[in-house]
Order: structure tokens, then C-alpha cells, then sequence
């Protein structure tokens, strides 16, 4: 009996510790600064020598510089420009300018542009074998003849004679004019071309076999004469005789030459 009220006083005393010490627990806690809870060192200072800038070899560098696989823009090789490519760069940057000015979008322009109509149709003309001069109010200069040199029929015309008087009457550029016409006829009759009034003497150039020599004289053959009659150019007796001259050339080449057959 006295052993039992001695555990049971044990006990209670023992819980009563037990629940003391856990009340007093916060205040512990409490009282630590939370600012001391961890504790903080500096680290040292380095004590050891500064760092020492390692810098890539010249010719190292110079050389990977050079290799394709460090080269991200592609090379542009730029030849030196001669003095007249400069020269030509030079102009064509102050037309640049020029274009962009004001002057040129207000008056310039339009100049420019009736330039290009007046160019326009003088191409044309000259393609269709038009006179020109005949347009403007001067007409060439006709001979004193009994017919008219804008209808003939070579095939009827004496050409011995028309020439003679021609010559007689000093009108050289129609003694050209004759004489061109009479080696289309020429030509005609050997077969080598297709005369008919209406064709165009550039019509007769192609009719010709591209590698003859006939169609090389006769090209500048054609030339004269053109120069002559459409460009109304004066002739001294000197460079009649060379003009004549060669005509009678080409039409003794002509004569021998072989007869083409003429397609039915």
C-alpha cells in the first residue's frame, strides 16, 4: 500500500516537469536574436597576382583569318578601275543626279520625251522608204527629161540612151539613178533577183546568195546610189566617173555569172 502511493506520487510530480519544461520551450526560442540564428565569415581577400592577358599570335591569327571557314561574307574581287571606267562611273552618277532633280521632272522631261517621238518616227520613215525631204517641202531635184524616174519600167527603158542625155545635161545624180536601175535589170535578167516596181532595194539585197561577193558589191553599190538620190548629195565630175566605174564593174561580173532559173 505505501508502495503504491509512492509510484503515484512520482508520477504526478514527473508529469508536472514534463508539462513545465514544455511551456518554458517558446521562451527559449524567443530569446535567440534571429539575426544570430546563423553565423556569417567574410571571405579572405585574393591574395595571389592579377590575372595576365594572354594575346593570339599575329601570324597565327593572320592566317586563320584567311581560311574560307572564317570568312562569312563572301569575297567581292573588285578589279582597279581604268581611268575611263572612272570616268564613265563619274557621268553616269551625275545623270543619276541630274534625273532626280527638279528641273528634270518639271521641264526636262518632256523634252526628252518629244525627243524620243521625233527619233520614233524618223525610224519609221526611213524603214518605209519614205522621203523625208519630200515631207518637209523639198523635192528632189528632177531632170529635164521626157519621163518620169518614179514609174519607169526597166525592162523599157534604153538606157544607153537615157544616159547619155543625162550626162549631156549635167544631171549626174540622175545618170546614177539610171545606172542603178540598169543593173537591177541586169540582175533581172540573169535570174539573180525578182525586179518588180514596188520592192524595195533592200528587197533586192536579200534576194541575193548570202555568199556571193555580187551581194557585198552590190550592198555598197546600194549605198551610193542612195546617198546620192535620196540624200541629194552633189557630184563632181571625179567621184561620178569613180561611182560609174564601178558600176560597170559589177555589171560585167554580173554578165558572166551563171543564169539562175527562175521558179515558175
Amino acid at each position: 500500500m505505501l508502495t503504491a502511493i509512492k509510484v503515484s506520487f512520482l508520477t504526478y510530480w514527473l508529469r508536472v516537469l514534463v508539462l513545465a519544461a514544455l511551456c518554458g520551450m517558446p521562451a527559449a526560442f524567443a530569446a535567440v536574436p534571429p539575426d544570430q540564428s546563423v553565423s556569417t565569415r567574410p571571405l579572405p581577400l585574393e591574395q595571389g597576382p592579377a590575372p595576365r592577358l594572354r594575346r593570339p599570335d599575329a601570324a597565327r591569327l593572320q592566317e586563320l583569318r584567311g581560311q574560307r571557314e572564317f570568312q562569312y561574307v563572301e569575297p567581292v574581287n573588285r578589279a582597279e578601275q581604268s581611268a575611263w571606267e572612272a570616268f564613265k562611273a563619274r557621268l553616269w552618277q551625275a545623270v543619276a543626279k541630274w534625273l532626280a532633280s527638279r528641273s528634270y521632272s518639271h521641264f526636262w522631261r518632256w523634252v526628252f520625251y518629244a525627243l524620243f517621238l521625233v527619233v520614233g518616227v524618223f525610224v519609221v520613215l526611213k524603214l518605209m522608204q519614205i522621203d523625208i525631204t519630200a515631207m518637209l517641202g523639198r523635192t528632189p531635184r528632177r531632170a529635164s527629161l521626157a519621163y518620169d524616174t518614179a514609174a519607169e519600167n526597166i525592162h523599157e527603158v534604153d538606157f544607153a540612151t537615157r544616159l547619155a542625155e543625162a550626162e549631156a545635161a549635167g544631171n549626174l545624180r540622175l545618170a546614177v539613178r539610171l545606172g542603178y536601175l540598169q543593173l537591177l535589170k541586169t540582175l533581172s535578167d540573169r535570174g539573180l533577183i525578182q525586179w518588180q516596181p514596188d520592192k524595195t532595194n533592200q528587197a533586192y539585197l536579200a534576194e541575193l546568195a548570202p555568199n556571193a561577193t555580187l551581194r557585198e558589191d552590190f550592198r555598197e553599190i546600194t549605198r551610193q546610189f542612195e546617198f546620192v538620190w535620196y540624200g541629194e548629195l552633189a557630184l563632181s565630175n571625179a567621184l561620178y566617173e569613180q561611182v560609174r566605174g564601178r558600176h560597170r564593174a559589177f555589171q560585167g561580173r554580173v554578165a558572166g555569172s551563171t543564169v539562175r532559173h527562175r521558179a515558175a
